[in-house]
């Protein structure tokens, strides 16, 4: 598997040509995620905690469609917007992902792209490389 790139996605990385999540071997790496409804728009308005929630919710799942489990997070990163209240999203993050205790960054930006986000998070894992991925999208590698 270790030369073999694949690629999960779940709905509107076309516009932007990239990819939810990409595995190669082991490595799983999950694009900036967002809290956001089947419309576009961003779910819980001016709530940091839950944005959080979804959020990362919406990434492990993304990780867990290319064989990824909790156990392997390695580094998750959290973008703030100016209103949202990091410690909101640090509480989110230790019932999410608190077990298993990867590195974090946690940052305030300028501004996520679309209105009402407060948050956006990134995580990468290290799965067994000979671990068999569960069901994903697969495209070929670039």
């Amino acid at each position: 598997m270790s030369d073999i790139t694949r690629r999960h996605q779940d709905g509107r990385e076309e516009q932007a040509g990239y990819s939810r999540a990409v595995r190669r071997g082991g490595h799983i790496a999950v694009s900036g995620t967002t809290a956001t409804g089947d419309d576009g728009l961003a779910l819980h308005p001016g709530d940091t905690y839950l944005q959080t929630c979804a959020a990362l919710e919406r990434a492990l799942a993304a990780m867990r469609a290319l064989g990824g489990r909790l156990e392997d997070v390695v580094r998750t990163r959290v973008y703030l917007a100016p209103d949202a209240d990091w410690k909101g999203a640090a509480r989110a993050h230790v019932e999410l992902v608190g077990t298993v205790a990867p590195a974090n960054t946690m940052v305030y930006v300028a501004r996520l792209i679309g209105d009402g986000f407060l948050v956006e998070v990134e995580l990468e894992a290290q799965a067994p490389s000979d671990r068999r991925s569960g069901e994903f999208d697969s495209l070929p590698h670039r």
